[in-house]
């Protein structure tokens, strides 16, 4: 195994640990959680949607010229596994809300399995420009954790099954993706990343504006747009500290 990979593997247990942390955070106000989640909601969207119009999708551009293509098609891909919790699933009274956890946690744990492959390629160039890229990332897998276990509980899962389901998707992805990268960061081609960061753009785009914002507008919160903003300034710190 090549020596970045000691690198790129802690820091992607130490995103790990920021997003359990970030999940046993609000399991502990579980309550507080379920009457906030509005505007966890708006938080995540603003935070989801920035990123990948300002970050991801321009990076995807730069690896792959057909990145459009692919934007598109995670775009589509969510849409159909929306489609299919709502109507294969969540087909019962009893689990009618599941597709508000089911369908933010795949496109999350989409893209933190990524957050591991772009760890261990950050890592592969140096270990400067992996832990400037890990302290931009870092910041935002709190937040991620907050959110993915709020929306789960939302949608009607208990809290031990939000718990492992949040755990699984949004925090352990991250090290998995660096554990799997490391030993083939060097015969990843640029053009595959890009596609991959397109498609999980898509997804979180989905996500973010079809999915969390619609669903808020319907309980609207006396300040909704404010964590909305909130999660736009957190997406554009993030950027900055990945500039």
């Amino acid at each position: 195994m090549e020596p970045y990979a000691w690198i790129a593997i802690p820091a992607g247990f130490l995103a790990c640990a920021v997003t359990t942390a970030g999940i046993l955070s609000v399991r502990r106000y579980g309550a507080w959680a379920r009457r906030n989640t509005t505007y966890f909601a708006c938080f995540a969207a603003g935070v989801l949607i920035a990123v990948s119009f300002l970050h991801i999708v321009p990076t995807s551009f730069g690896l792959n010229s057909q990145a459009s293509v692919f934007v598109f098609a995670g775009y589509m891909l969510m849409y159909a596994f929306n489609r299919f919790v709502t109507s294969q699933v969540c087909d019962k009274p009893e689990t009618a809300d599941y597709a508000l956890g089911l369908v933010p946690l795949l496109g999350i744990g989409f893209h933190s399995l990524l957050d591991g492959v772009i760890y261990a390629i950050g890592f592969s160039v140096n270990a400067y420009t992996g832990a400037l890229m890990a302290v931009g990332m870092v910041l935002h897998e709190f937040p991620e954790g907050i959110v993915t276990y709020a929306l789960l509980l939302r949608g009607g899962f208990s809290q031990r099954r939000a718990f492992m389901l949040a755990f699984l998707a949004a925090a352990l992805t991250t090290p998995l993706g660096a554990l799997v990268a490391c030993p083939l960061v060097g015969r990843i081609d640029p053009e595959v990343l890009g596609a991959l960061l397109a498609l999980s753009a898509g997804a979180l785009i989905y996500v973010g504006a079809t999915h969390l914002l619609p669903q808020a507008d319907r309980e609207p919160a006396r300040f909704s747009f404010a964590a909305l903003a909130a999660g736009i300034a957190t997406a554009l710190l993030i950027i900055a500290t990945h500039a």
